[in-house]
């Protein structure tokens, strides 16, 4: 294994000064009734951080009758974190768990072994309608714990550390920043912030971090002079800090943290550093032998039939 450090800044040399090293705009997928935008993984980069995985849902607008149905279906080897601006989703898991997940609060599912979940709309909301924005995001879990048993754990929104000062407003979802702790505990050092800043405000990223990455939701904000609109993935270079000022009212995610210790690979719902845990989980998945929802046994998400290998996911650092 190697890797290639972020080199010094260079005099005179605009692209090494700057804040940002890698721009990504997300293509929009309409799936029907919501659309999803994923800005992880990426061709110009695969991971931040242990994060490997990036979707926004929405904002959508269903109507009575309408709503998700993301029927059950497994993972391994990672956690997912769902976090909500907008709308209600039901998370059921072969654990037994049964959350309604709304805007604030912080899920973290850990599939570790193996876990399987559904995510749907409730049938009162859909018999009333509602408007659904939020992010889910898959975090890659160090190989000493990759192989954990699965877990759930909810915070409420009470429960989240927030931050104001003037025209900013924060909420930690999880790591440590100015001071404060989130209380998620996750298994590798993780930042993810929910920050809003009003017009005419300005927000220094500390470089505390190594790998770090803001995701604009709404809004317009400039760093070194440039401007950046809403559904724009920013990476950071290492090392250096980055003055974030809004242009309008903003919100923005912040997220990174300590890079894995090597590759992961992804396909479909799988991410491990092994290639061989890969393909055991598709075949243990197209036999039946993941442990099932409970009250949701008869309803699945098949196998799909995806051409090719798991993709080699890495972030900021090169492997051999």
């Amino acid at each position: 294994m190697s890797w290639s450090p972020c080199p010094d800044p260079i005099l005179g040399d605009k692209a090494a000064c700057d804040a940002i090293e890698t721009v990504i705009v997300p293509r929009a997928v309409d799936l029907g009734e919501m659309e999803v935008r994923r800005a992880l993984p990426s061709v110009k980069r695969q991971m931040v951080g242990p994060f490997i995985f990036f979707d926004q849902m929405g904002p959508a607008e269903f109507l009575t009758d309408q709503g998700i149905d993301v029927r059950p279906h497994p993972h391994i080897n990672l956690a997912t974190v769902t976090y909500l601006m907008e709308g209600e989703i039901m998370h059921r898991d072969s654990l037994g768990t049964e959350q309604a997940i709304r805007p604030g609060a912080v899920n973290w599912m850990k599939a570790g072994t193996g876990i399987v979940h559904s995510e749907r709309t409730s049938d009162d909301l859909k018999k009333s309608g509602q408007r659904l924005f939020g992010l889910q995001t898959w975090v890659a879990l160090p190989e000493a714990e990759e192989e954990t048993p699965p877990a759930f754990l909810h915070h409420a929104e009470n429960e989240i550390p927030a931050i104001a000062d003037g025209k900013l407003s924060m909420y930690l979802i999880a790591g440590s920043l100015h001071g404060v702790r989130s209380p998620l505990k996750t298994a590798s050092e993780t930042l993810y912030a929910d920050i809003k800043l009003g017009h005419g405000g300005a927000y220094e990223v500390e470089a505390s971090h190594e790998e770090r990455a803001l995701y604009l939701l709404d809004g317009e904000i400039e760093i070194d002079g440039d401007r950046h609109g809403s559904g724009t993935l920013l990476i950071l270079h290492p090392g250096i800090p980055a003055t974030v000022r809004a242009a309008a009212d903003s919100r923005f995610m912040l997220f990174g943290g300590d890079p894995m210790e090597g590759p992961r690979y992804i396909w479909w719902n799988f991410v491990s550093s092994r290639l061989e845990r890969i393909e055991q989980a598709k075949e243990e998945w197209r036999r039946g032998r993941f442990e099932t929802v409970p009250g949701d046994e008869a309803d699945f998400i098949p196998l799909p039939e995806i051409k090719g290998r798991p993709r080699k996911a890495v972030g900021g650092r090169s492997f051999d």
